[in-house]
């Protein structure tokens, strides 16, 4: 089977791509593509840069030039939650853009024509991820995550995206990776541990515990590829 992995920055991949070891890079569209074999799978790993456009462009080129079949995102995202503390892990039962705003043309936040305002990630991925958080030891938390074009430091806007989208966490790439995969028809999954609480301290937070926090998502996502099926 051949499986995507997605991060938005270096710090997401690269515990993934230390964990597999040797690999073979591809240049294509303005990005590197790091192809190996782990355990039994094809396996196509690539951190897309930061923010929606980049993100949709790297889940396409996965998905039409690499030919994945199953595409996992795994990265870092601000709590909004009060149940989630940094570190904790949260998969995406559905995802939303809480900056697309048409409202003046009588549509609800986050809602573009001939689409939806949530995408759901795959129900099959989903149940595989908390049969492997049962068996790790360690809580997983499922919830709609929020994605938007910014990094959100601000009290205000965190409580308007809770409020307006029944979010549990925000970041800056899930729901146009989601966008991508749901046009092309490829199964998807998108988990986030907790770097900071989106608030006027999150940009310290994030920046102290980056590292540690994408090194958790990153060893659950293999964790998951271990155990996919052909």
């Amino acid at each position: 089977m051949k499986i995507a992995i997605m991060g938005a920055m270096r710090e997401e991949i690269d515990p993934i791509l230390e964990a597999v070891g040797e690999y073979v890079t591809h240049e294509h569209a303005g990005n590197i593509f790091y192809e190996c074999t782990y355990g039994s799978h094809e396996l196509v790993i690539a951190y897309s840069k930061i923010g929606k456009v980049f993100s949709a462009i790297t889940a396409s080129v996965l998905c039409e030039r690499f030919g994945a079949e199953k595409l996992l995102f795994s990265g870092v995202a601000g709590g909004i939650s009060k149940e989630l503390k940094i570190g904790d892990l949260v998969m995406a039962s559905a995802l939303c853009q809480h900056d697309v705003d048409i409202t003046a043309f009588g549509h609800p936040y986050g809602f573009i024509p001939e689409g939806s305002v949530m995408i759901e990630s795959d129900t099959d991925l989903r149940s595989l991820a908390a049969e492997v958080a049962i068996d790790m030891g360690i809580d997983l938390y499922e919830g709609i995550i929020a994605t938007g074009d910014q990094f959100v430091a601000s009290s205000e806007r965190k409580e308007w995206i809770e409020k307006t989208f029944q979010a549990d966490a925000l970041e800056m790439e899930g729901a146009s990776v989601a966008c991508v995969c749901h046009n092309f028809n490829v199964p998807f999954f998108v988990l986030r541990a907790i770097s900071d609480s989106a608030d006027g301290e999150a940009g310290m937070d994030f920046d102290a515990f980056l590292q540690s926090s994408a090194k958790i998502s990153a060893t659950f996502i293999l964790e998951m590829v271990k155990r996919l099926e052909h």
